[in-house]
């Protein structure tokens, strides 16, 4: 196998932009090499088979749709109330459609994840990690709301977002935004205005 870490990042980065253009039956060695635009079979000395670029893809997307840590810093400078709640769930919905390929490959990773039991087995582990990362976070930053209130924000949100990218028609935006303040009321048990 190739070790040139460079050209293995620009190749899982190609993966996932072959996913999210033509879903996984379009993931193929070759769709990836046209993609990353390299000669024909370099897919091919990187990873060993399709199942390991999948779990490269996994161990990659996540850091590809994560935050930058200043953004986080300047979003979190604000006071700990509900309205910092209200707000950081409106910049998750924004950062979906900011990174919507990013977005639509992790979807398209979830579905192949049905009918792979490793792969399965391998993102039930990361999203897990990245989820009980999340809930850790919101408590030590000392936002309002318990563990509860944040899984359930955490399953609505990813419920939008399963609509936003695949039929955004059912959800306009302007919907989105009442309901997402409704989401941390009704999660969180506050309420008021958003400043």
């Amino acid at each position: 196998m190739a070790r040139n870490p460079e050209r293995r990042a620009a190749l899982v980065d190609a993966a996932i932009e072959v996913l999210a253009r033509d879903g996984a039956r379009g993931l193929t060695f070759r769709a990836v090499d046209t993609a990353a635009g390299v000669p024909n079979g370099t897919a091919s000395n990187y990873f060993a088979n399709r199942d390991d670029l999948l779990a490269q893809v996994t161990g990659q997307i996540h850091q590809r749709i994560a935050p930058d840590p200043a953004e986080v810093a300047e979003v979190l400078a604000a006071p700990r109330d509900r309205a910092l709640v209200v707000e950081l769930m409106h910049w998750i919905n924004r950062r979906v459609a900011e990174n919507r390929t990013g977005y639509l490959a992790m979807l398209e990773l979830r579905l192949e994840a049905t009918r792979r039991p490793e792969l399965r087995a391998e993102l039930t582990r990361t999203i897990r990690a990245v989820l009980d990362e999340d809930v850790r976070f919101h408590l030590d930053s000392g936002l309002p709301g318990d563990r509860t209130a944040v899984m359930l924000m955490y399953l609505a949100m990813t419920g939008l977002m399963l609509e936003q990218l695949t039929l955004p028609g059912v959800v306009p935006d302007e919907e989105a935004d009442g309901l997402i303040t409704a989401l941390v009321d009704r999660a969180t048990g506050l309420k008021g205005d958003v400043g």
